[in-house]
C-alpha cells in the first residue's frame, strides 16, 4: 500500500474516516483533519492487521487501500467511542 504517496494517504484518509463515520453509530465531531487522521491510522491499522495477522499480501490499488483503511479506521472510532463514555 505504500505507492499511493502522500497526497493519495490524504485522499484514501479523508476517505475512509468518512465511512467509517458513516458505518459506526453515534457522532463523532472532529472536523476533517480529525477525519482524515482517524482514516490514516486506520489505514496502518487494517494494512498491518490485513498483512501480519490475516497473512495476507499487501491491497493493490485504490479500492483495496480503501476498504482495508475503512475497516482499521471503524476499528479506531470503536476504540475511541468507548475510551470517551463516561
Amino acid at each position: 500500500m505504500g505507492d499511493l504517496g502522500f497526497f493519495g494517504w490524504i485522499i484514501i484518509g479523508l476517505l475512509a474516516g468518512a465511512l467509517a463515520g458513516f458505518f459506526v453509530p453515534g457522532r463523532e465531531r472532529m472536523g476533517c483533519i480529525g477525519t482524515m487522521l482517524v482514516g490514516i491510522v486506520g489505514g496502518f491499522i487494517g494494512g498491518f492487521l490485513w498483512v501480519n495477522v490475516l497473512n495476507q499480501d499487501e491491497a493493490s490499488g485504490w479500492l483495496g487501500a480503501l476498504v482495508i483503511a475503512t475497516i482499521g479506521a471503524i476499528i479506531v472510532l470503536f476504540v475511541l467511542r468507548s475510551m470517551s463514555r463516561d
